[in-house]
């Protein structure tokens, strides 16, 4: 009996020893980028709360200064070499309303030269937001509460939560003094929400990049890789009528009526628009789309007892990839002015309000494959090709520079209403995710 007892604790010292030893191995084993992230992620959360309590609302541009301050800042504890860039303010005056003239758009540059890199990526993000309204869950649509894993407020997963996995990812880099395999560029631009050309816009055509890759960090999420995404033209339609007195309406035109008859000759338009079609690489079918009356409106001097001689409506026209933006709106213009012409006494005037380009890669480039293998990797499942429905800034990249864009980020729930959020767990994953491929792939 003694024996086996003496025998007994030979078998548990040694296994004490052996439980010692793997414990020293994995303290001296140096840290990697995830592990980084892992130990570090209330500080993503603490930063993508300050990101969101400064509401960089768009239109008219608030609290742009005070952010791009906080993201130079960022990115230079991050190690890169950081400019922040002043739009000209003539450029500005001449592009914005006359309400927003009083806010200046800014864009920061952060730059990282990588030992023995030959190619470079660039990270572009947009930081301004959509304005708010209806009751939010924590009251303050600003205010960055958590809540069972995920964080609340206005740009949380349109798009902020994208800057603070980004910025996490390149200072895990940092601490851990990993090299990175590629060069860096990181841009944060202004106007996403309108229309980017004070932003991404400005930046490609002025700025001093010279990336041989882009990630946009939006457009695809969890295992979506984004390839492409849809355009869009924005126009506003005026009907002319003429006032009369309420009790006499034959004596007028009523721009009211004229405008829901040409409304509802959109229609026909509509069914063309759905004939056609673009199948993304995940095999689902894209048409292109019309909505009508986003914004609508009468004219000045409306009353209720007067004949009304002007209404105008909005339409967005989304255009998939396989369509030009210019030909989209061609198309779309003549066929109001045929509809109107079929439609007595209407008569209109189109404005144009702005366009977005669509963009689509096909993904077979070895910098999609190489990313489409890190979202396996990180997340255990395989990684799925796909265009996005709604626009970004990939085409100023993609069609401007014409080099491979795709688009990935966190992403989130609820973008551009009440109560949007994002995961506490999505965007840890979307920084290893970026930590993953500038330590992977070398282009």
């Amino acid at each position: 009996m003694r024996g086996v007892v003496r025998l007994s604790k030979i078998i548990a010292c040694l296994r004490e020893y052996r439980l010692a030893r793997r414990n020293v191995a994995s303290s001296l084993r140096p840290m990697s980028p995830s592990d980084y992230i892992d130990a570090h992620a209330a500080d993503l959360v603490a930063l993508l709360q300050r990101l969101v309590r400064l509401p960089t609302v768009n239109p008219p541009g608030d609290h742009y200064d005070a952010i791009t301050r906080l993201l130079v800042a960022e990115l230079d504890g991050a190690g890169l070499k950081v400019r922040r860039y002043t739009v000209p303010a003539a450029l500005a005056k001449s592009h914005l309303p006359l309400g927003q003239h009083a806010f200046p758009r800014y864009n920061v540059l952060g730059k990282l030269a990588a030992r023995r890199a030959k190619k470079t990526l660039h990270f572009n993000a947009h930081y301004d937001v959509v304005p708010v309204s209806g009751i939010w869950r924590h009251g303050d649509p600003f205010s960055g509460e958590v809540e069972r894993g995920w964080v609340y407020g206005r740009g949380t997963s349109d798009m902020k939560g994208s800057h603070a996995s980004l910025l996490l990812a390149l200072r895990a880099l940092k601490a851990t003094r990993t090299d990175p395999k590629l060069n860096i560029e990181v841009s944060f631009t202004a106007d996403e929400e309108t229309d980017s050309e004070l932003g991404a816009g400005w930046l490609v055509r002025h700025a001093p990049i010279r990336p041989d890759y882009a990630i946009v960090m939006e457009g695809g999420e969890g295992s979506g890789v984004c390839c492409g995404h849809n355009g869009v033209v924005w126009l506003n339609v005026t009907v002319h009528g003429r006032a009369a007195h309420g009790s006499q309406p034959e004596r007028g035109v009523n721009a009211l009526e004229k405008m829901a008859a040409l409304v509802r000759a959109l229609d026909d338009h509509k069914r063309a628009l759905a004939a056609r079609a673009f199948t993304a690489p995940d095999g689902k079918v894209r048409t292109p789309t019309l909505n009508v009356g986003g914004v609508f409106a009468p004219g000045p001097g409306g009353k209720i007892n007067t004949v009304p001689a002007f209404a105008s409506f909005s339409i967005d026209r989304r255009v998939v990839p396989s369509e030009s933006v210019a030909a989209a709106e061609r198309e779309l213009r003549g066929f109001l002015r045929t509809a109107a012409k079929a439609i007595p006494q209407c008569r209109i005037t189109v404005e144009k309000v702005s366009h977005n380009h669509p963009c689509f890669t096909p993904p077979d480039a070895p910098f999609f494959r190489a990313m489409a293998g890190c979202v396996a990797r990180v997340r255990r499942r395989p990684a799925v090709f796909m265009t996005s429905t709604g626009f970004n800034d990939m085409h100023f990249f993609a069609h401007n520079l014409k080099i491979p864009t795709l688009g990935y980020g966190p992403g989130g729930h609820n973008y551009h209403a009440v109560d949007e959020r994002a995961s506490v767990r999505e965007l840890v994953a979307s920084a290893k995710i970026y930590a993953e491929l500038l330590t992977t792939f070398a282009g």
